[in-house]
């Protein structure tokens, strides 16, 4: 098992709390995880697919209450309230804790512990960090097993003294003897807490079964805790993709993205070129954790083991990457059920069948039936080493060097197709001010409004906004610029004025990836306007595009008007950040408006 003393105190003390019937140390062991899912099966809690068509692929269904991330729920729990910042839900950790003790005190009655050790990251990497998750529910710990590196191996390099963040979690449905558990068991969301103590680096979850709720190394580790270890410690835990980019010539760079989402991610990152001789690998999907390495270059890793993937509108003309992935060994989880035991969703690519079973369980009729067939965030869980095309890189335990970043949302106008930032703050500068434009909402007013949503990190800073950027401005410091990488504001989502998309998109993204690959080199041509540095229509390779020169320079161009009207929004967001606005941000935002008026 372990001598870890504060591991063995820890696990004692939570079972002393949350009385549970057994206690299971995870292994992860191939025998380990299909016991549980065959247990899970034999209770009816996981449907096995169709072997012939997904060998080694199961269904899971979540209470309709229990369908995605509770952002109203989640906390970040400092000891200073000016520690979280106005864009986290903060409660005071001496009352969080009394609350969360009283729900998790026997909260595990009737049901077992599973003690989860694992790694973000490859195992015994210097840029991999260990958790450890303690669950009582097995779907969480089939999920880890894909998401993670977990049991044995990972106890190992803990040692007796290594460190470790804890990671509580619980559905909060304990049992009485003979008591009738529900296929998806979880308590009532104003019982449901996602609760991240940031000062002492632990996390408690109760309440929720459902993805980033309770697969605690997702965004609760990866993300919220980390990027507080990752300020403190002079690095960066970032939500975005990593991908290798390889020329006709056989050199490779490596780009991370960030993108909000609907955006476009996990496309990208398992990105098929359509221009001839280029190569697009994965090493990462979602979460990027970057430190510097002895040359002074960022050096990126994918902690995690899996994709966690959206199943709506994936298909084979999105991502045939991502669909040869869930062929086999993959959890689904809220999409609808064919008549032959297979999968379906909307936006897979090809029509529904007359009659499915619905992500509720129930009847599904194409003729009739007015809603989804799948939740709209059903997903999967599916490991990486599974993805065609996985680089090899993806497990390289010093990381790989990042050449250029990419930040974006989905903006019908005023942000260009693509658009180089003139240094390493204007980068930052660009990243605080990313978003997405309203097109349909509740309230009709926000309609064409622009939700910011700053490196697409806004609900996962562990701390304050201004304290984050200023991180993202030290960096910068902390080497010289000829070894930072190059930020890039992409948007593949301008229209035209009768409201279709001008750039296809998908493979035709590789365009874009070619002239960042060509202007780190050196190689390509670019304008400078007043918001950075714009490709030339001849520097893009348009060859075979059905796309018109005239609507290229459309979507390159620079509205001077909208954008002034741009930098007037930014400057009352910008008062979010209270007091706690770099000045280095505001130094950016007058330098752009005074450009847009020279």
């Amino acid at each position: 098992m372990t001598d870890n003393k504060k591991l063995i105190s820890w696990v004692n003390e939570i079972q002393e709390l949350c009385q549970p019937d057994n206690i299971h140390w995870c292994d992860g062991s191939d025998l380990e995880y299909n016991s549980m899912i065959t247990a899970a099966v034999e209770k009816g809690i996981a449907i096995p697919l169709n072997p012939e068509k997904r060998p080694g692929c199961y269904l899971f269904r979540s209470h309709p209450s229990d369908v995605a991330r509770v952002e109203k729920r989640t906390f970040i729990s400092s000891k200073n309230k000016s520690d979280a910042g106005p864009t986290n839900n903060w409660i005071d950790p001496t009352e969080l804790k009394k609350t969360m003790s009283t729900l998790y005190s026997g909260c595990m009655h009737g049901r077992t512990m599973y003690v989860i050790p694992f790694s973000m990251g490859p195992v015994g990497s210097p840029l991999s960090k260990i958790g450890v998750e303690i669950t009582d529910s097995p779907y969480v710990v089939i999920n880890m097993r894909i998401m993670t590196r977990i049991g044995t191996k990972v106890l190992d390099v803990l040692g007796s003294e290594g460190e470790f963040v804890p990671c509580l979690h619980s559905v909060g449905y304990p049992l009485s003897p003979g008591q009738f558990d529900p296929e998806w068991p979880c308590a009532p969301m104003e019982q449901k807490y996602i609760s991240h103590f940031t000062d002492e680096r632990l996390i408690w979850s109760y309440g929720s079964g459902y993805g980033g709720n309770a697969l605690l190394g997702k965004k609760c580790f990866a993300l919220r805790i980390a990027s507080v270890q990752a300020r403190d410690e002079g690095w960066m835990a970032e939500h975005m993709l990593i991908l290798k980019i390889t020329s006709p010539e056989g050199v490779s760079k490596y780009i991370t993205g960030a993108f909000p989402s609907a955006c476009g991610k996990t496309n990208l990152a398992m990105l098929v070129p359509t221009i001839p001789g280029w190569k697009v690998e994965t090493v990462g999907d979602d979460i990027a954790w970057m430190r510097f390495g002895k040359d002074g270059r960022l050096y990126a890793i994918n902690p995690e083991a899996g994709f966690f993937g959206v199943a709506p509108g994936t298909s084979y003309q999105s991502n045939p990457n991502a669909m040869a992935c869930v062929e086999k060994n993959t959890i689904f989880t809220n999409v609808a059920l064919t008549d032959d035991d297979d999968v379906w969703w909307e936006g897979i690519g090809y029509e529904a069948p007359d009659h499915l079973i619905d992500w509720k369980g129930n009847d599904w009729y194409k003729a009739t039936s007015t809603e989804p067939a799948a939740h709209p965030n059903s997903r999967f869980t599916t490991p990486a080493s599974q993805c065609p095309v996985i680089s090899p890189d993806w497990i390289a335990e010093d990381g790989v060097p990042i050449s250029a970043i990419l930040i974006g949302g989905r903006r019908p106008s005023t942000i260009p197709l693509v658009n180089e930032s003139f240094s390493w703050n204007h980068g930052v500068f660009l990243g605080s001010i990313m978003g997405s434009e309203i097109t349909a909402a509740t309230i009709s007013d926000q309609i064409g409004k622009v939700r910011r949503d700053p490196f697409a990190m806004l609900p996962f800073m562990g701390y304050h906004i201004g304290d984050y950027f200023s991180h993202w401005l030290d960096i910068g410091k902390k080497t010289s610029v000829d070894k930072l990488p190059r930020i890039y504001n992409v948007n593949w989502f301008r229209k035209n004025p009768e409201g279709k998309f001008i750039w296809p998109g998908y493979g035709e993204n590789s365009r874009i990836l070619k002239w960042v690959f060509e202007r780190i080199d050196g190689k390509a041509e670019a304008i400078k306007t007043p918001i950075g540095n714009l490709p030339t229509v001849d520097s893009l390779d348009l060859g075979g595009l059905n796309v018109s020169k005239s609507e290229i320079a459309d979507i390159l161009s620079v509205d001077k008007d909208k954008w002034i009207k741009e930098a007037e929004d930014i400057g009352n967001y910008y008062q979010i950040f209270e007091d706690k606005l770099p000045i280095e941000l505001a130094n950016e935002l007058d330098s752009l408006k005074k450009r847009l008026v020279e």
